[in-house]
This record gives structure tokens, C-alpha cells and sequence, in this order.
């Protein structure tokens, strides 16, 4: 089934906004999150309401033939995975108030040691401790808060090199999104710092979410994949929030990056998979030391270069 075309609104940005909705179980929600997080369907969401035990998935599109196309792949993913949707799909022009307004119950403020990761409409309520910094993040069509478990563990990560090591290295984050772990390493004071993804309106987001907060310039962001954007450059902290078969496919770009004593830290990896991406990076990074956490169904993979 499909939602004919209707006159788009468009955001502040000048872009189009089509939301397109299906009603899914409650108890499928976590499934379907992962489903699309796996299958790198960034523009759309799942919304749990867990007082009243609904959940829908959603995407936030340029017109309703861009949504339309999305649902014809990820409609027989949701069959596979053993998910019936409750409704019909619903679609409607989406204007940029409705757009922000949709996301403002789901998304929520968020800490690890002294940083703090805040929606933008809290600007004016949220607390900040003295000392502490806080990136603000605004919705977009590549909108991220760091509030799913693969964000949070790569973040975390970075706090600690940063506290462990300084913050002299240069800085890849590498599939960037919305910026916000690039912009989270300017925060805690670090200087050379690159972000890319093959997504032009990622790297758009990315360099508003960086006005928002001070930091235009602080951060080179631009439009690349992960051999575009990694050739010829090494940093001694590369990130990547990717899902694990492209981190497997890549894995060759992606150690070649780090530079001596430089650590690589993995996200998007769910945790029955991390085994696996652990082989396939001690095949591409032999004698590599290496760890790896688990945060509910997701987990992490770091690498350190050896310093010889």
C-alpha cells in the first residue's frame, strides 16, 4: 500500500518533510529499531509510548514517492523479522514546527562524566554543572541525540582516551551523522578534528549542530565514504558508528587510518555480531590489542595501534 503524493512542506532548511506512519506491536519495537539501524534506514524511527503500550515506526521524508520507496524495502525486513504492522500507512506534509514538535517526547538529556548531551527546546531548563560542558543538539533529517546504546559507547569511549591520553591527537569521526560524536570532541578540547558521510544532508545537519553550539570551524566536516574519506589520512582516534557489515567490509580502510598508538573504536555492532567483527579486524590488524563492552543489545569494538 502506498500514500499518494500530497504538496510537501518544507522546513526552515528549504527542505521538503513527508512523514510517513505505521503502527507496529509494542513488543516489536526494539526489533524494529534494530532493524533499521541495521539496514541504514536513517531516516526513519520508532516512537514506544510505554505508559499506553503502542509504538510506531515512522520516517521523516523528502515527498511521499521518497517515502513510498522507503516502505517498499523496509516493509518485507519488518515481514522477515516476524513484525505485522496494526495499521495501514498514514502520510501527511509535514511543516517544521509539527517536525520538531513530534521528536521533542522521545528524545532526552543525557550524561557521561563531565559532558552532557541536551535537546535544544530544554535550552532554557536544562542545568549545566560548573565545570561541565554540554553539546545541544537540534533536529534534522539526520537528527541524532546520542541516545541510542551504539552512540553512548562510542562517546564514552572518547571521554576516556581524552581524560587518558590528552587532547593532542587529531580526531576522525567517520560516517559522522548528525556530528555529534565530532562535536563532542570538541567539546572536551580537542583541536584537529574531521567528520565525513556519504549523506550530503548529514554533513549539513552536522554543520548546523556545530553553529547551534560555537563550534563552526572547529570541526572539517564534508561529504565522504569510507574510502574517500579516510585516503591518505591518519588520526590517533578514528570512530566509527557503522553497522557491522560495512565495519568488516572497510575493515582494511579503517586500521589503516590509525596512526601509531592511535586507538579505533567501533559502534553499531549488535551483540551477537561482535564476534565476528572482532575476527575480521584481527585478520585486517594482526597483534592489535583489543576490548569490546556490551550495552543491552548492542556493543563496541577498540583497537590500539601498537606504537612500533
Amino acid at each position: 500500500m502506498t500514500i499518494a503524493d500530497q504538496a510537501p512542506a518544507r522546513d526552515g532548511a528549504g527542505v521538503n518533510l513527508f512523514e510517513f506512519k505505521v503502527e507496529i506491536p509494542a513488543d516489536n519495537a526494539g526489533a524494529v529499531d534494530d532493524i533499521l539501524l541495521e539496514n541504514g534506514f536513517e531516516r526513519w524511527s520508532v516512537f514506544d509510548d510505554v505508559i499506553a503500550r503502542r509504538a510506531w515506526v515512522a520516517g521523516i521524508c523528502a515527498s511521499a514517492t521518497e517515502a513510498n520507496e522507503d516502505w517498499a524495502h523496509l516493509s518485507p525486513l519488518l515481514a522477515a523479522g516476524g513484525v505485522v504492522p496494526l495499521t495501514a500507512p498514514a502520510g501527511r506534509s509535514l511543516g517544521d514546527a509539527d517536525w520538531r514538535d513530534s521528536y521533542k517526547a522521545h528524545f532526552h538529556p543525557w550524561r557521561f562524566e563531565q559532558l552532557h548531551w541536551v535537546p535544544v527546546w530544554l535550552r532554557d531548563s536544562y542545568v549545566v554543572p560548573a565545570g561541565d560542558k554540554v553539546l545541544w543538539l537540534d533536529p534534522g533529517l539526520a537528527f541524532g541525540t546520542g541516545n541510542h546504546e551504539t552512540t553512548r559507547l562510542c562517546v564514552e569511549r572518547l571521554v576516556v582516551r581524552a581524560r587518558e591520553k590528552g587532547v593532542v591527537e587529531r580526531v576522525i569521526d567517520a560516517g559522522c551523522g548528525s556530528g555529534i560524536l565530532a562535536l563532542s570532541a570538541a567539546l572536551l578540547g580537542y583541536k584537529d578534528i574531521e567528520g565525513f558521510d556519504n549523506d550530503a544532508e548529514a554533513v549539513r545537519v552536522s554543520g548546523e549542530n556545530a553553529e547551534l553550539n560555537g563550534l563552526k570551524g572547529r570541526v572539517r566536516f564534508a561529504v565522504g565514504d569510507l574510502v574517500t574519506g579516510l585516503d591518505t589520512r591518519q588520526a590517533g582516534v578514528v570512530l566509527a558508528n557503522i553497522q557491522a557489515d560495512v565495519l568488516m567490509r572497510f575493515a582494511t580502510e579503517l586500521v589503516r587510518a590509525v596512526a601509531p598508538d592511535g586507538t579505533l573504536i567501533l559502534s553499531g555492532i549488535l551483540a551477537h555480531e561482535n564476534e565476528v567483527v572482532r575476527a575480521a579486524f584481527s585478520r585486517a590488524a594482526p597483534g592489535w590489542p583489543m576490548d569490546f563492552r556490551v550495552l543491552g543489545e548492542w556493543s563496541d569494538v577498540r583497537l590500539r595501534r601498537p606504537v612500533g
